[in-house]
């Protein structure tokens, strides 16, 4: 997968791809991502990004042309991107959904404003869906972007390289995770569930299971809605709302 990140703080945003899975996969040539310093695109001799805003009002608005000749250079060096996303508190609410249809795309560019915001006329002309990871206040969208590329970075095969670690993510249906446990047995009075000793693996899996569902109606049921449920735990869920 492609990946082009075009941002004012490129150092910032290098670091953040530098580790993990994202860093070993853009080593081992899973991922390919460029990260485009936007003052790079301006033809002042200050490489001034921003501007007053028309009309007044408080902070600095970031212009146009530099963001148009960082597309045109990425769409002459690197293809015509798939999807341009702008991160965005206007966006649309980031999901494990919006990830998994992310990945099936080849070439992704994500803008990061700063400021106050970007000229409208960037999001009329060249941006094709925007991005928000959350109701709160952040400084820029450099952010905001590491979590969207981490989190599609995982889908890529051979990222994670255990898939069925992938597949058992929290969100990835629908569920939050079931609570995980490893050596000592017993550490400050707390022990591990009995079950997980027993090597029963069907027993296993169906605690894992109870588990999972019990924390999601316990911490975020409104996940439930949209989950995609087996047989047997659309049966769980009916007993525990009968009893």
């Amino acid at each position: 997968m492609k990946v082009d990140i075009v941002t004012i703080f490129p150092r910032m945003v290098e670091a953040g791809l530098a580790e993990g899975v994202v860093g070993r996969a853009r080593t081992g040539g899973l991922l390919d991502i460029a990260v485009h310093n936007l003052r790079d695109f301006t033809t002042d001799r200050h490489h001034v990004v921003d501007d007053v805003p028309f009309g007044g009002g408080p902070g600095m608005v970031m212009k146009p042309e530099p963001f148009f000749a960082a597309l045109g250079a990425i769409r002459e060096r690197r293809g015509t991107p798939d999807a341009v996303v702008l991160m965005s508190p206007a966006g649309a609410r980031f999901t494990q959904a919006h990830a998994r249809r992310l990945v099936g795309l080849k070439h992704l560019v994500v803008l990061c404003g700063r400021y106050e915001g970007i000229d409208e006329r960037v999001r009329e002309a060249l941006v094709t869906e925007e991005i928000s990871i959350g109701d709160y206040v952040l400084s820029g969208g450099e952010v905001p972007a590491l979590v969207v590329v981490e989190t599609v970075a995982r889908l890529v095969p051979g990222v994670v390289g255990d898939d069925q670690s992938v597949a058992a993510d929290s969100f990835t249906r629908g569920l939050l995770d079931y609570p995980h446990y490893t050596r000592p047995a017993e550490f400050e009075g707390r022990r591990v569930p009995d079950v997980l000793l027993s090597g029963h693996h069907e027993e296993i899996r169906k605690w894992r299971r109870d588990a999972a569902l019990e924390r999601t109606v316990a911490r975020r049921p409104d996940l439930l809605a949209d989950a995609a449920l087996d047989a047997g735990e659309r049966e769980w869920l009916s007993k525990r709302s009968k009893s």
